[in-house]
């Protein structure tokens, strides 16, 4: 156990009564105290901050504790370290002597070591007989051994505190992109509301933000931005309840004009294009046929009368099936429907670098529903296509020109999903 007596400093180093104070508080270890050196020394390198001690400063304790001999500091041993300058400034990564100096006064000012300092201001041992330490003199690991407890306790706090303020950072990233992201839909789908006052307050509220964030300051701000974020899914959700009776509306008129005979044809496997459609179906000459083949030409052939120039939809079940992956960037992680869709579309078309200018030629040209179940293929077929924009800008040229159809993209797949289940199977 450490010998209770006071060391003053060795030459013209004053002694001071705050210096007396640390020694006496570096001698009272309870009796049985025991700590692993390094896991001590890694809850030091935590609580930092609260040591106020510098990095170089604890390369310094690193090497002070390499000269240990044992990997437990315990209060019933010798506590005290002799190294020399030279191999102390080896072990602290090559430290110049002055700035070891420096870094040795930043431990002892902060109460984690204390000088025991000899007569002639050496740093020696003086062995017994048997071998053992009778004295040492250098610098004492006992304030370490003594402050174990409040250490510990500091950066517990702390390592807390980090890991509340990374959460915190967490949420508030999420929040940020919800809010963006749902006034860009809400602008881009004309739901009625003062979007613009909601988009300057949200901004208002990003550059509060400090560049040094503690939780004591981000707090209050994620607090506002959370509250904001419920007031636009609010008006979003009331927004699509006025709009639920219409869309069931539509929705039976769908049906039934996909429940007409004349629009679903059946072609004999040799006929397809235009002149089979005006010999099955008494079209016009100005009508088109979009057709898709399904099983790999054994089923029949399905084809999709042209509205205006534009292609009717799919139904929605199909395109949910050939494209299982848009479902995750729907509302709440599912599509149940169309405007699901067109929501999840722009979501996928930011984060795969598709213009505005694109998407909206592709609208223009196929129709938004059609435009959005490309984007949903495109987002399938992610890994086989490096340019999602320009890929979309030429299917969007070949749709001008009637040399795209949208059917045996989806056909394809359905194709290679049923083949993928088969081979787990």
């Amino acid at each position: 156990m450490e010998s209770e007596y006071v060391t003053t400093p060795f030459g013209r180093r004053p002694m001071s009564l705050a210096m007396l104070l640390k020694q006496r508080r570096g001698e009272a270890i309870a009796a049985g105290t025991t700590r692993n050196k390094w896991k001590l020394f890694r809850s030091v390198c935590e609580a930092r901050a609260g040591l106020d001690v510098t990095d170089r400063a604890l390369t310094v304790l690193d090497a002070l504790l390499s000269f240990y001999p044992e990997d437990e500091l315990s209060s019933e041993k010798a506590l005290v370290v002799f190294p020399s300058n030279v191999q102390l400034s080896l072990r602290a990564r090559g430290m110049a002597a002055a700035t070891l100096r420096r870094h040795l006064a930043v431990l002892v000012e902060a109460g984690l070591i204390s000088r025991r300092d000899s007569p002639n201001g050496k740093r020696y041992v003086r062995r017994g007989r048997e071998g053992g330490i009778d004295e040492a003199y250098g610098f004492s690991l006992a304030p370490l051994l003594a402050r174990a407890g409040e250490i510990e306790t500091t950066a517990a706090r702390i390592a807390a505190d980090r890991q509340m303020l990374r959460t915190m950072k967490e949420r508030l990233t999420i929040c940020r992109r919800d809010i963006a992201k749902l006034i860009s839909a809400a602008v881009e789908e004309a739901v009625p509301g003062d979007w613009e006052r909601m988009s300057s307050m949200f901004q208002t509220i990003l550059q509060r933000i400090p560049s040094a964030a503690s939780v004591e300051n981000l707090a209050p701000i994620l607090e506002e931005l959370e509250k904001t974020r419920a007031d636009i899914v609010n008006l979003l959700e009331s927004h699509e309840k006025m709009q639920l009776p219409s869309a069931s509306e539509s929705q039976i008129e769908r049906q039934i004009q996909n429940s007409n005979p004349e629009s679903i044809s059946e072609f004999e496997p040799g006929k397809t294009g235009r002149g089979a459609a005006d010999d099955q179906q008494g079209m016009k000459p100005d009508d088109e046929g979009l057709e898709a083949q399904a099983n790999g030409g054994d089923g029949p052939r399905l084809t999709i009368r042209m509205s205006a120039g534009k292609p009717k939809s799919f139904p929605l079940a199909m395109i949910l099936r050939a494209c299982p992956d848009i479902a995750d960037y729907g509302p709440g992680g599912a599509i149940r429907s169309w405007r699901d869709l067109m929501t999840a579309v722009i979501v996928v078309r930011a984060m795969l670098h598709v213009s505005p200018s694109a998407y909206e030629q592709a609208c223009s040209v196929m129709g938004p529903e059609n435009a959005a179940t490309v984007m949903a293929c495109i987002l399938q077929r992610g890994g086989c296509i490096h340019s999602a924009g320009g890929y979309l800008r030429d299917l969007t040229r070949r749709a001008e020109r009637d040399e795209f159809a949208l059917g045996p993209m989806l056909m394809a797949l359905l194709r290679a999903k049923s083949s993928a289940v088969a081979r787990v199977s």
